[in-house]
């Protein structure tokens, strides 16, 4: 080989690339380890009711590591994610030393049993109740039911409509029962499902003698039971009016 002059020079620039790589590697790694390339802002965009700089300050910043070049994406979006309000988030890189984060907040429709708060979409969530501005309807059920409690909440919005009221409560019992606290303060229990139409017969059972019921008993009406399968009962002032009374309930 040392009298080859050809593998020589072969040999001297392939050791001169390599020295050419090195000291690229090592003048790459100084440079993106000096001070100016150090995370100094995080810019926040997008749904923020709810978040400010001291949220982040307290729940992110120390969190993140390495600077413009080294942090990790994936973990920053995690750790805006775990915020409360937060539902997603996206993280990217502003030159030379910034991120810019994109935040969606959940849009919180009600609370949910004692301490959660349960999204438009039907997505629980932990977040300070005591930022909400307005007082929210309450919800409660089983495990894995937020779904379909927030859609029977649109549901019961419409069919009790004609009453002149909204649910303030809507709950979902462990034997899937239904009861729906309305705003004239009256609870209605409209028992099971049986099938896809047995709470709206219930309910439309109730608005079509609402009037009757009404004139009679005056609209201060505590308790409607709909669990009935051809009447129902209500309570008003201390009376009790049956419609169907030999029948048993469902």
């Amino acid at each position: 080989m040392w009298n080859n002059v050809r593998q020589l020079n072969l040999a001297a620039n392939a050791l001169h690339a390599v020295l050419v790589l090195v000291l690229l590697a090592a003048g790459g790694y100084w440079l993106i380890q000096r001070p100016n390339f150090a995370l100094r802002e995080i810019q926040i965009d997008g749904d923020t009711e709810h978040i400010n700089s001291p949220t982040v300050r307290a729940g992110v910043v120390g969190r993140l590591k390495g600077n413009f070049f080294t942090v990790d994406l994936d973990v920053a979006r995690q750790a805006f994610e775990q915020m409360p309000w937060v539902r997603h988030a996206s993280v990217r890189r502003v030159w030379p030393n910034a991120l810019a984060v994109t935040l969606e907040e959940y849009k919180p429709l009600g609370t949910w049993g004692s301490d959660q708060l349960v999204s438009v979409d039907g997505e629980l969530f932990t977040a300070n109740q005591g930022e909400l501005e307005e007082e929210l309807p309450a919800f409660d059920g089983p495990d894995g039911t937020a779904k379909e409690v927030v859609a029977r909440y649109s549901d019961f919005k419409k069919w009790f409509a004609p009453l002149g009221a909204t649910p303030e409560e809507v709950t979902l019992s462990p034997r899937y029962a239904w009861t729906v606290k309305l705003s004239n303060g009256m609870q209605v229990e409209l028992g099971r499902e049986r099938n896809q139409d047995t709470l709206l017969d219930r309910s439309r059972r109730l608005t079509a003698a609402w009037n009757a019921v009404t004139q009679r008993w005056g609209k201060d009406i505590e308790y409607a039971d709909l669990r009935y399968p051809n009447g129902f009962a209500i309570r008003a002032a201390g009376m009790r009016f049956i419609s169907e009374p030999d029948k048993g309930k469902k």
